[in-house]
């Protein structure tokens, strides 16, 4: 595991040290995500840099690599579990080998196959090739977005990118600008999707997707999706075996380490079904990680210590205590840009503690979107109901009622949301700051900055769940949080809280081969009679503990209200009423104060504005301010 990061200049006029300078500064900022060693090459035009964190082939596996004419170099975030597959095929057809890393094998294959060596490859990846020939630039990131990936190209016609935004940071050569539509999707999501980037004229480059940079130009093509269309009629018996045997395989490629490796375990079926197919692979007790919280209410300690004792496992746990205040000032620095995922917190803790022990976690991340495993599904297809008033009745009365109700009053969010189309309800249902909301918190100024009454950001949701892609409405749902919320908030977080710890995280349940067979499942086979993962449950039966399996969903949940109210009030309040925050000129202070009362009379829970608002804040200071 890694961070890349490097530049091409429009010509060559700056001396190669100087460029070589800047990319060793560029390198040194994410000297977390790799400590173990640098690399880096300047050739013609291209500036190549990594830090690698030594997981495969320790002690020739430094970067960047070349292929034996010197013309491709390659520099690689991440873990191709295929690889030794993919290097006898290689080597059959005539290539040779310095080394025993992944690394060399991807910049083979793209020797050998182009772009269409991205079919080939299995596993998380971002990664650029140089062509000295070509002076062409190839760039790609894996079909799900572990691994990330952000680029600009300057107005001086120079390209940077970086596994990390600080990287562009250090670099330089544009301007910090916020970009209002990235700012609005936040407010309403709690993170920046990853078709914006909260600095103009910077992106990401979207998972399943490819870059190729030549002569100043940048074309950006998809080389994979998912396919909805390819439902198939099988058995439940049959499909649950299918799916147990693709995440048994999926888990296996992943043991592959010359490193110690454990388990993150919070005592949920994704983890515990992780945990359970490590310990019938491994010869050794496989070391677990789970953290706890003294508030009983979000405390998952009691099922881990089930799962763990059911599995025999070396486990390990944490108590997360409220007196955070300098973690959150470091958690925001490695997110670069506003994220509002309160499950950051015991992610970042949880991963210090496991690095203590180990240098690779697998995590059961995925099961959610792959599998219905988020009540608000379930919730969604109840509120359906609704659809039966007609349309002119919701819009005309429904929401006229909740406009006229107080903002205090009971009710009045859940007859704005049952007065909604039924994608527009979802994507409400999942927003922190609704329309309405918006239209309160933004000044006139932000307002006129998004010129129209809907989003940005849920322009952009709506877009994806209205996919030709098959008509199963839950399928078109779980399509959209696996390119909206899967890659943009929880792979974002896991990504960037154990690279801050130098901690590598596979996630076998995102292997793109379960992904796929889970897409050619029915979606009744998912959520059927109001059970979330049912045939995920279904397949680990005889695996997983009866009282994990049908125990009811928590969530990594943090008690963030009371936190709020009690040791980070002073903090909070301060932030949200001072000086700073108002000169920044985006929000109506006066609505800002109307939550922060409510929230401190406990009139209404804002907990979740208030913790988005707070960090937008805290990233101001930390990269705007400073």
């Amino acid at each position: 595991m890694c961070g890349i990061t490097g530049f091409v200049s429009k010509d060559v006029a700056e001396p190669a040290d100087a460029r070589a300078a800047r990319l060793d500064r560029m390198c040194a900022s994410i000297i977390y995500r790799g400590p173990d060693e640098q690399g880096t090459v300047v050739a013609g035009r291209a500036a190549l840099g990594m830090r690698r964190l030594s997981i495969i082939d320790i002690k020739t596996g430094q970067q960047p690599i070349f292929t034996e004419d010197g013309n491709l170099a390659i520099v690689f975030n991440g873990e191709i579990y295929n690889f030794q597959e993919l290097k006898r095929e290689l080597s059959s057809l005539g290539h040779s080998f310095k080394t025993n890393s992944d690394t060399e094998v991807i910049v083979h294959a793209y020797e050998e196959y182009g772009e269409k060596c991205l079919d080939k490859l299995r596993g998380m990846f971002s990664f650029a090739i140089w062509d000295l020939r070509s002076e062409s630039l190839f760039i790609a990131r894996d079909r799900i977005g572990k691994k990330p990936l952000f680029y600009t190209l300057t107005d001086d016609g120079e390209f940077i990118f970086g596994s990390e935004l600080k990287t562009l940071f250090v670099h330089g050569g544009f301007e910090k600008k916020v970009d209002p539509a990235a700012l609005d999707a936040y407010l309403s999501f709690g993170y920046v999707p990853e078709e914006f980037c909260i600095i103009d004229n910077v992106k990401k480059l979207p998972p399943g997707f490819f870059l190729r940079y030549q002569g100043g130009k940048v074309e950006t093509h998809r080389y994979w999706d998912l396919n909805l269309t390819a439902v198939e009629e099988r058995p439940e018996g049959e499909w649950a075996d299918l799916l147990f045997e693709k995440i048994r395989e999926a888990v296996q490629i992943r043991l592959i380490s010359e490193v110690p490796l454990g388990a993150f375990l919070s005592g949920g079926v994704d983890s515990s079904t992780i945990v359970g197919m490590m310990s019938q692979l491994s010869s050794k007790p496989v070391k677990t990680f789970s953290i706890g919280f003294h508030e009983d209410s979000f405390d998952e300690l009691k099922y881990a210590r089930i799962a763990a004792r059911h599995f025999g496992t070396d486990h390990h746990e944490f108590i997360v205590t409220p007196d955070l205040f300098d973690i959150i000032g470091e958690i925001v620095w490695h997110f670069d840009e506003p994220f509002a995922d309160q499950s950051a917190l015991p992610t970042y803790l949880l991963s210090k503690m496991a690095r203590d022990h180990v240098t690779v976690v697998l995590s059961g991340d995925g099961g959610d979107e792959l599998f219905a495993g988020y009540d608000r599904y379930v919730i969604h297809q109840a509120r359906n109901t609704y659809n039966r008033i007609p349309e002119f009745a919701r819009r005309q009365g429904l929401r006229r009622v909740s406009t006229a109700l107080p903002h205090s009053s009971f009710g009045k969010n859940f007859l704005y949301n049952i007065s909604l189309d039924p994608i527009d309800r979802y994507i409400d249902s999942i927003s922190t700051f609704n329309l309405p909301r918006k239209r309160r918190l933004y000044s006139s100024d932000m307002l006129a900055s998004l010129n129209g009454s809907r989003s940005a950001g849920e322009m952009l949701f709506a877009g994806f769940a209205e996919t030709p892609q098959g008509s199963d409405p839950l399928a078109r749902l779980l399509y959209l949080d696996s390119k909206t919320y899967l890659p943009g908030d929880i792979l974002t977080k896991v990504d960037r809280m154990t690279m801050a710890n130098s901690l590598e995280a596979r996630v076998p349940l995102l292997d793109h081969e379960v992904i796929e067979l889970a897409a050619g499942m029915a979606s009744h086979l998912k959520l059927k009679g109001g059970q979330t993962k049912y045939i995920l449950k279904k397949a680990m039966a005889k695996l997983v503990p009866d009282n994990i399996l049908h125990r009811e969903k928590q969530g990594f949940g943090v008690p963030i209200g009371s936190w709020i109210n009690d040791q980070l009030r002073d903090q909070i309040y301060d932030d949200l009423s001072g000086q700073r925050m108002r000169e920044r000129g985006w929000f109506d202070q006066k609505y800002v104060e109307i939550l922060l009362n409510e929230h401190s009379s406990a009139r209404r829970d804002n907990s979740n504005a208030l913790w988005e608002l707070w960090m937008l804040e805290l990233w101001f200071r930390r990269y705007i301010d400073a």
